[in-house]
């Protein structure tokens, strides 16, 4: 799966991370070649920071960890899906989701 990503074209991509049992989207962040690859070797979900410009293993400080069981690659394998089993919260603000917030009348409310 690695090889079929263009990554001199795009060298990061974004993986959406998505509960196994659920379906809920739980975050989004961004892959490089070696964030994906040592996420399928070993099962727990890698991501790029932008920010800090380094590989992050999921829950490696907060012990939220990602087990990945399935990646799938969209039709133009630009874009990454991660199948995960969460273990305790996905986002930083301490939400199991990113997308707890929705937007409606001008104005942005819990959900």
């Amino acid at each position: 799966m690695v090889n079929f990503i263009d990554w001199d074209k795009t060298p990061l991509i974004p993986a959406v991370a998505q509960d196994t049992e659920t379906k809920e989207v739980l975050m989004l962040a961004y892959v490089n070649r070696e964030a994906l690859q040592l996420t399928l070797e070993s099962g727990f979900a890698h991501y790029y920071s932008r920010s800090r410009a380094s590989l992050w293993k999921k829950g490696n400080s907060s012990g939220n960890v990602q087990y990945v069981t399935e990646v799938r690659i969209d039709c133009d394998a630009d874009t990454l899906l991660y199948l995960v089993n969460q273990t305790g919260v996905a986002c930083h603000t301490g939400s199991r989701s990113c997308f707890y917030r929705k937007i409606g009348n001008e104005q942005i409310c819990r959900a």
